[in-house]
């Protein structure tokens, strides 16, 4: 069953019952308040009955029957009795406003007293049982009891009946047909009848358009959850209010599909680094292959022209041999690179010490330009800069930004160093004026291996590593390192230092003591 189903049959069983409830507390409201009526109607009327019974008058029977008036005082009682007409006359109850009867305590009527109620030119008189009882004291000490009777007569109307006892210790009994008060009370049930299903109808028809109000909210989540199943993860449910349970969940469900959204972009995301990481790997593995394949074919050449015999020949031995130290050189060079790549990959923490990075940097710019006099250098600093930090590897990085200002800029380009302080560390600038490079080729530069256009091509044989070193000596000192060019314009390396490296994070491999080192 659905929840608008549910929701109406709901509405409808609350109705009927409030409903219900409503008409019953009404019809027995009514029905008390008629019988009160009627209670009230047969105490006015037996007092004078009462009265002249106690005065020693008998109640007139079969013909001689009189309308039951209204005696206030026993004086007019017994003036009544006393002119009742003789025998033979028609009965003067015309009226058929009471039946009456004087009973003897075992059920008998006494002396034939008792005259009948017409209705419809019929005679009725109400069927009461041989022993009364329910009695209760009355005003005066006289028992009185109230009940219903039927006639006697099949088809005769319902009786209120009043019975009192009199002084002799008969039962006198006064009884009004109740056809008014029956007919109230049934024209009473079938207002409330009509009037309940007409209201309980409305209920639903209003209830129906209440639902559909109160549930299409719940109709867009549906359609957002569907749109969000087919892949949409950023689709929102609608009707966000605090104010409401519907908004609520709103809220709440919102909450739920951004943090699935954004596990699923950290996943997503994840899984992109791992693929480039991977690539990355198999290049790397790739152009280390190359790098050093091509040493080791140099020296296996060489050795194939030694044992061939160029070692009988003074200037051949000190070629080959000459070629053999320089690819030794070069391979020594590769894997200095390599290892000292991977000693920085593991995180291991580097020296802390105070280091003065203009002094270290104009001390870089010297030995660059005695290295390389045919590039000229120029170096810029207003104030001393000091940072914690290892000053080797911080050294290295200048050398390695200058050497490749030397190996893909022609000689006579002009280069800059200029170092500036930030509020939270040190800025060491590397320009040229040299020929440049693509804007696309700043997002790779820094990548192991990486090749960038003929323009800056390899010239004395470096493996691509320089740059890939100074980007992972900068991070290991918690700061960033960026490249900007233009094709003709020149090539700006900017370094950001902070004054102080965060402390490395400690792992399982780092609290173990140090396994000794080949190269040691």
């Amino acid at each position: 069953m659905s929840l608008r189903t549910r929701l109406l049959v709901a509405i409808g069983v609350i109705a009927i019952v409030a409903l219900s409830l409503a008409d019953v507390a009404t019809y027995r409201y009514l029905k008390s308040f008629l019988y009160q009526q009627a209670d009230q109607q047969l105490d006015q009327a037996h007092r004078g009955l009462e009265a002249a019974a106690n005065n020693g008058h008998s109640i007139p029977g079969g013909s001689l029957c009189f309308a039951p008036v209204p005696f206030t005082n026993p004086s007019t009682a017994s003036s009544a009795l006393s002119s009742r007409p003789d025998a033979g006359q028609p009965p003067s109850n015309v009226t058929g406003a009471l039946a009456v009867e004087v009973r003897a305590p075992g059920g008998g009527v006494v002396n034939g007293q008792s005259c009948a109620a017409y209705r419809d030119g019929s005679n009725y008189l109400p069927l009461v049982p041989t022993v009364i009882t329910g009695f209760s004291k009355a005003k005066g000490g006289t028992q009185v009891a109230y009940f219903d009777a039927a006639a006697t007569e099949q088809g005769g109307p319902v009786f209120r009946v009043r019975a009192s006892t009199l002084n002799n210790g008969d039962i006198l009994i006064v009884a009004q047909p109740l056809d008014a008060t029956v007919s109230t009370l049934h024209h009473l049930l079938l207002v409330e009848l009509a009037v309940t299903g007409g209201a309980v109808i409305v209920a639903l028809i209003g209830g129906l358009w209440l639902v559909r109000i109160g549930l299409r909210p719940l109709r867009d989540m549906e359609r957002s959850a569907e749109s969000i199943a087919a892949g949409n993860l950023t689709e929102r449910v609608p009707g966000e209010n605090e104010q409401t349970e519907v908004g609520r969940l709103a809220r709440t469900l919102n909450v739920m599909l951004t943090r699935i959204e954004s596990a699923f972009s950290a996943r997503l995301a994840s899984e992109r680094r791992l693929r480039a990481s991977e690539q990355r790997l198999r290049r790397f593995v790739a152009d280390a292959s190359h790098e050093l394949r091509t040493p080791i074919a140099a020296i296996s050449a060489y050795a194939e022209l030694f044992g061939r015999g160029a070692s009988e020949q003074k200037e051949d031995l000190e070629r080959l041999m000459g070629g053999i130290r320089g690819e030794t050189a070069r391979m020594e060079r590769l894997v200095a690179d390599l290892l000292l790549l991977a000693r920085l990959d593991e995180g291991r923490p580097m020296e802390q010490r105070s280091v003065d990075l203009v002094a270290l940097c104009a001390e870089a710019v010297h030995t660059a330009g005695t290295v390389g006099p045919n590039w000229p250098l120029t170096f810029e600093a207003s104030q001393p800069i000091e940072i914690m930090g290892d000053a080797t590897s911080l050294r290295q990085v200048v050398d390695n930004l200058l050497g490749n200002v030397r190996a893909h800029t022609p000689a006579g380009t002009t280069a800059r160093v200029s170092v500036e302080a930030e509020a939270d560390g040190a800025l060491i600038t590397v320009a040229d004026d040299g020929p440049g490079m693509e804007p696309d080729e700043a997002a790779y530069i820094f990548e192991r291996f990486y090749r960038s256009d003929p323009s800056r091509s390899r010239l004395h044989g470096g493996a691509g590593l320089g740059l890939s070193i100074v980007s992972a000596i900068v991070a290991a000192h918690g700061g960033t390192v960026s490249a900007e060019g233009r094709t003709g314009v020149g090539t700006t390396f900017v370094v950001h230092l902070p004054s102080t490296p965060p402390a490395p994070e400690s792992t399982p491999d780092q609290d173990r003591a140090p396994e000794p080192d080949a190269e040691r």
